[in-house]
């Protein structure tokens, strides 16, 4: 049976990276397999040139079976290129350690072909019982009429909504500090605050179940 395996936010840990990898990769003991990376890959972690470089051979060697959505750490990197103003306000959000990684001290000096992907991200994904995005929806708006500004950063009033929104949400973004991942009747939160020293966590999904069947995490 197929497994889907949602990792989320990963923020520069390696380490973490390859061991959930890893970890996954041993669960579906050789079986149909994908991935799907819910964002936030560089920024306040050791190694988020590592990180991208991971991914994009992941991807290479997977094809479609390994997503990679934005985050708004990625939106950041992009806005970065474009302005000064937009450079002061990664920096302000972690891009010191990333910019440390890379061996440079300015955005326009990232190697290029890390941009190009940072740009071919996709937004979102949907897989018919889930939707897989950064941040969360609006939920006053129908899913095929979201704002992708609001998939990669909004927080309330999503957070807080109880409703049926006709797929399980499955992001990150709002670090989780107990390590722990918070399931609720219509979202699953998998940023379980890898940045701040928590682990890396991975729900596995199977297709004809839409709540995660199990939880793997990887502390580094």
């Amino acid at each position: 049976m197929h497994r889907t395996y949602a990792v989320g936010d990963i923020h520069g840990w390696l380490s973490k990276l390859r061991s959930i990898v890893a970890q996954c990769e041993a669960d579906a003991r050789g079986g149909p397999m994908s991935f799907v990376f819910i964002g936030d890959y560089i920024d306040r972690g050791p190694d988020s040139s590592g990180v991208v470089e991971f991914l994009m051979t992941l991807k290479a060697r997977m094809g479609s079976n390994a997503i990679c959505l934005t985050g708004n750490h990625e939106s950041l990197v992009l806005e970065a290129l474009e302005s000064a103003e937009g450079e002061e306000h990664w920096l302000m959000n972690g891009a010191n350690t990333t910019l440390a990684s890379y061996g440079i001290a300015r955005a326009r000096d990232l190697p290029a072909r890390h941009v190009a992907w940072f740009r071919a991200l996709k937004v979102r994904h949907d897989d018919g019982r889930r939707l897989f995005v950064h941040a969360g929806i609006n939920p006053e708006r129908p899913l095929d009429a979201q704002d992708p500004h609001d998939l990669i950063w909004i927080r309330e009033p999503f957070l807080s909504d109880r409703r049926d929104h006709g797929r399980l949400v499955v992001h990150g973004h709002t670090p989780l500090h107990n390590g722990v991942p918070d399931l609720r009747p219509n979202r699953l939160n998998i940023d379980t605050g890898a940045a701040y020293g928590n682990p890396l966590t991975a729900a596995i999904f199977i297709d004809d179940e839409t709540r995660p069947i199990g939880f793997l995490q990887a502390s580094g």
